[in-house]
């Protein structure tokens, strides 16, 4: 297909309200909002991921840069709503917490999350080198 095409193609679908993937990349995406976490845990509203991964809850601050992880759960998949990650270390009212799409790659065991700060294993998504995620104020 030439360029012409493809985005006359682009255009018309974008105006039908339909959307289309180039180079295999599909929507993803992590929304949240500023929650109460004294229950123990970190609720995304929905992660849509092209593949099984993890929604891996970071600490931040300011500098909007991932810090440490303290919680994680598995997405699969698709669209998944109402994600909830265990928090493994308490987690004041104000923290402010980076809940962030990664995938499931480059590990040694499937379904078990490996992940450590810069490492590959487990690590996390860009679209267009952006990390996937969405930061939320603990309550």
């Amino acid at each position: 297909m030439n360029t012409t095409a493809l985005k006359t193609l682009s255009l018309t679908l974008a105006l039908s309200g339909a959307s289309i993937a180039f180079a295999g990349h599909h929507e993803v995406a992590v929304k949240g909002v500023d929650q109460d976490v004294s229950h123990g845990y970190v609720s995304a509203n929905m992660v849509k991921s092209d593949a099984n991964g993890w929604l891996v809850v970071h600490r931040t601050d300011s500098s909007m840069k991932p810090g440490p992880v303290v919680g994680y759960a598995p997405v699969i998949k698709g669209t998944n709503n109402n994600v909830n990650a265990i928090l493994q270390e308490p987690v004041a009212s104000g923290d402010m917490l980076m809940l962030m799409l990664h995938g499931e790659a480059g590990g040694m065991h499937t379904g078990v999350f490996e992940y450590t700060l810069g490492a590959t294993a487990d690590g996390p998504i860009r679209m267009n080198g952006e990390l996937v995620m969405s930061v939320i104020t603990a309550k």
